[in-house]
């Protein structure tokens, strides 16, 4: 798989850039990050001319991301600007506190967010998730253990649950 690659960010508020799981491309803004997507996910949208701080968000990222996939990263310390409905920031929130390499069900999720009934609404909110990898939705999975509802495959899934996991190796640091 090819490894992640730093390119020089274009003044614009958005990057794409190479991963062993595919391009992705990063967007934010002076406040922090707002879209980590993959690219066959994404809506082209026109950019603006990002001022410096987002330039150094898209950056930070590329070179998080890398770090990750090169197994020197788990947890990620760039400012993240999502924007959903309250429900989905609760459910965004409580993704990033499942630790790196573990997974829980849905239901389990919907209970952690205080919504014990709420598994569906959770797997939707799950699969709005504008942030992929550092806000972990691939960490979720079926109540039986199997590996349900990912936008970006369950391919992808399957190769980022076994990074954590310590079976595979993406990259050599």
């Amino acid at each position: 798989m090819p490894a992640a690659e730093l390119t020089d960010v274009a003044p614009t508020d958005e990057a794409m850039f190479d991963t062993p799981v595919g391009p992705l491309i990063a967007r934010a803004n002076a406040d922090g990050l707002t879209h980590l997507v993959f690219a066959r996910r994404a809506k082209v949208v026109p950019g603006e001319r990002a001022d410096d701080r987002a330039r150094i968000h898209l950056r930070t990222v590329q070179a998080q991301i890398r770090e990750y996939f090169e197994g020197g990263r788990r947890t990620f310390d760039i400012p993240l600007r999502p924007s959903g409905s309250a429900f989905s920031m609760r459910v965004w929130q409580a993704l990033r506190e499942i630790p790196y390499g573990r997974t829980i069900s849905y239901g389990e999720l919907a209970r952690r967010v205080g919504e014990p009934d709420a598994a569906r609404a959770v797997g939707a909110a799950n699969g709005a998730n504008p942030i992929v990898i550092i806000v972990p939705c691939h960490r979720v999975i079926g109540a039986d253990g199997t590996l349900v509802g990912f936008g970006g495959g369950l391919d992808r899934k399957r190769t980022l649950l076994d990074l954590e996991a310590g079976r595979l190796s993406l990259l050599k640091v």
